[in-house]
């Protein structure tokens, strides 16, 4: 196949070689792989086959110049089958997946090339070397290394075999997903079953509907366990309907269940790492992170365990006294009740009721007078939309990223609503990676699912969704910032346990004075924010932290204790796996389940979190610190967005995370900051 026939394998013309989505078709994709798997491998064995004594020239560099098409035509295929994942899509994906799995392999696995690496590795203090160039060659030789390319023959045949299987299981996993929480929608025929809701809810709820040609009024289901809806739904039974169906989702004992799934995935994995030397897959996945050893992801998730439990337990008890105070017929509190109570006392405490901020929080006025605003005021950097240039999606928006002295950065693109075809969550990932080696500006994509209310009726962002949408963000702005010279190193290409810690601390921005005040204003009267309310707001910090800080334990401890199981070790029962993890870490309340369940854990397996879910709170540490920093620094100003950016978002992969990270702050981090912010200190 050709460029004439496939756009795919076509030069790129669109602005920073966005790829033509109008003219890709689903069909276009897997010839394009094929033709990409064989130009890559051609330039590797171009690369291995030199008689030349290796140098940094002919062999690192040229593996950085390399696979620059597979890398398009793979930026292309994965937004879209993440964002938009048509029945056509799916079908692809299912195909690719073994397939790349095996290319990633036999690039990887080369004993010719990891003999070449391994030379320039052992003369490292010889060579006249950039520091990241120092760096590139450091860190192919370990990701060789760790991926098995020093294994004999036979070994490396059996390892192939696993990652064919576990990419094709990660591919069902996903697909199971999506289609049984798109099934496990609950419609509702009436709309007193949905007292409570705003206006605005109510009518994403029908639109939700008809837009499956269903009567009536369609809840879809989020990622995580429960809804944002449970915190204002009136209808008891309407909550635990939707509770029910969202931990439902992947065990149901239909085509779309996940148990086996996550079972066969769990013993693979062990498999493959006691073939490369590990006792455990969590032994694997941390070597490489800065954690180093599930030893101590251990240590701190039990270290924090304790007071988290403590503290929803109490808050569990202060609940359970409104229920019995003001309901008539008092009963006992259950996970469906947290959020609804959890609001009622809220209003208690700080007279806040968050649902009732909504009209504040529209969400074009969120985009653009807060999440650019902080980021124009910090760093200098101006967001101009650009319908003109097309995106893989007619509700995904094009903006155009300059910096203060007009030079181009990249391209921002916003996917903000939910729909049918787009799995559940939200993310950032990167359509075109910065290089200067390729002479490539950064293209990143962030998508949400905001459920899209009915036509000329505004969007209405939750203060949890305004949380999303400045974390995402976050995240957005590493991708678009790092400016490094080597391909491997571009934006978010750090360690797993160090990516979080960007678009953590990109929320501080969303109650800062003057961010807020830029954009918390009523969608029908632009009357401000009250003050008073924000600092009830800032005041009520650590309140339902208990609740918040154990569900994301029980997860993070659930996705390690599956990661920590040797081959030998099956799983029959996953219900009963999860009970029992959870019971060792003392985060077994039935009225706090886990963030998520093993059956629709995605970040675990069909994502890149495996073992390392934990990230989340270890990054955390860094971010509180980091916070702290900005406070005694004097917070939104270009000097600070300057240095953060320089030392740290520009800096990309190129440097160890942990050292750039002192060069920001000028130590390493403490957590006391995390303790306070968590309400943890005791």
């Amino acid at each position: 196949m050709t460029a004439a026939d496939n756009p795919l394998l076509a030069p790129p013309v669109l602005p920073y070689r966005m790829p033509d989505w109008m003219a890709i078709r689903p069909e276009d994709y897997l010839p394009a792989f094929r033709a990409a798997f064989a130009e890559h491998l051609a330039e590797v064995r171009r690369i291995t086959a030199a008689r030349s004594t290796p140098t940094f020239a002919n062999t690192i560099e040229a593996l950085e110049r390399s696979g620059e098409l597979l890398e398009r035509v793979s930026h292309a295929f994965y937004t879209v089958s993440s964002a938009d994942a048509t029945p056509e899509i799916q079908s692809v994906d299912e195909q690719l997946a073994p397939l790349m799995a095996a290319h990633v392999d036999a690039i990887r696995l080369d004993a010719e090339l990891y003999w070449r690496v391994s030379q320039l590795h052992a003369q490292l203090d010889t060579l006249e070397l950039s520091p990241e160039q120092r760096y590139l060659v450091e860190r192919h030789f370990r990701e060789m290394t760790h991926a098995g390319a020093g294994l004999d023959e036979a070994a490396k045949e059996r390892l192939t075999a696993l990652n064919q299987r576990l990419s094709s299981l990660s591919t069902t996993f996903e697909r199971n997903l999506l289609e049984d929480t798109n099934q496990l929608a609950i419609r509702f025929d009436g709309i007193e079953q949905l007292r409570g809701l705003s206006d605005g809810e109510v009518g994403a709820a029908r639109r939700a509907a008809a837009d499956r040609d269903l009567d009536g009024y369609l809840v879809t289901l989020p990622l995580f366990t429960g809804h944002p809806y449970l915190a204002a739904l009136q209808v008891r039974e309407s909550r635990r309907r939707i509770m029910a169906a969202s931990r439902a989702r992947g065990s149901r004992g239909n085509a779309h269940d996940n148990r086996e799934v996550v079972a066969e995935i769990v013993r693979l994995r062990a498999e493959r790492a006691a073939l490369l030397g590990y006792s455990s897959h969590a032994a694997y996945v941390t070597a490489d992170e800065t954690a180093g050893s599930p030893e101590a992801v251990e240590r701190m998730l039990r270290g924090l365990a304790p007071a988290a439990a403590r503290n929803a337990t109490a808050e569990r008890a202060a609940l359970q006294r409104i229920i019995d105070e003001t309901e008539a017929e008092p009963f006992a509190l259950e996970a469906h009740d947290w959020a609804f109570y959890t609001e009622r006392l809220r209003t208690q405490r700080f007279d806040i009721d968050t649902a009732a901020l909504r009209p504040w929080f529209e969400a074009e006025r969120v985009l653009q007078d807060g999440v650019f605003f902080a980021a124009t005021r910090l760093y200098g950097v101006t967001f101009t939309e650009r319908p003109d240039i097309p995106s893989y999606h007619p509700g995904a928006r094009v903006f155009e990223v300059h910096d203060e002295d007009d030079s181009a950065v990249g391209l921002y693109v916003l996917d903000l609503y939910t729909r049918d075809s787009k799995r559940g969550g939200a993310w950032m990932n990167s359509i075109v990676s910065q290089s200067a080696l390729r002479g490539t500006l950064p293209i990143v994509v962030n998508n949400l699912n905001v459920p899209q209310p009915a036509d000329a009726q505004p969007t209405l962002l939750t203060l949890d969704e305004v949380t999303t949408l400045f974390h995402e963000f976050g995240h957005a702005l590493h991708g678009l910032f790092a400016r490094v010279d080597y391909p491997h190193f571009a934006g978010t290409n750090v360690f797993r346990d160090f990516v979080e810690f960007p678009s953590q601390v990109n929320e501080m921005w969303i109650l800062w004075d003057e961010v807020l005040d830029n954009y918390a204003r009523h969608h029908e009267t632009g009357e401000p924010l009250d003050p008073g309310v924000v600092e009830r707001l800032r005041a009520s910090g650590t309140f339902d932290q208990g609740h918040a800080t154990s569900e994301y334990l029980a997860a993070a401890w659930l996705d390690l204790a599956w990661h920590r199981l040797t081959p030998e070790e099956l799983v029959n029962d996953v219900a009963a796996f999860e009970a029992s993890a959870l019971a060792d870490i003392g985060l077994n309340d039935p009225a706090v389940p886990t963030r998520y369940s093993s059956t629709y854990f995605a970040h675990v397996f069909s994502g890149g979190y495996s073992a390392g879910y934990y990230s989340y709170i270890w990054s955390e540490v860094l971010d509180a610190d980091t916070v702290e920093w900005f406070r005694e620094n004097g917070g939104l100003t270009r000097a600070n967005g300057d240095r953060f950016r320089s030392r740290l978002l520009g800096v990309g992969g190129a440097k160890d995370p942990l050292q750039a990270y002192r060069d920001f702050r000028g130590h390493d981090a403490e957590i006391g900051p995390l303790l306070k912010r968590r309400g943890l200190e005791g």
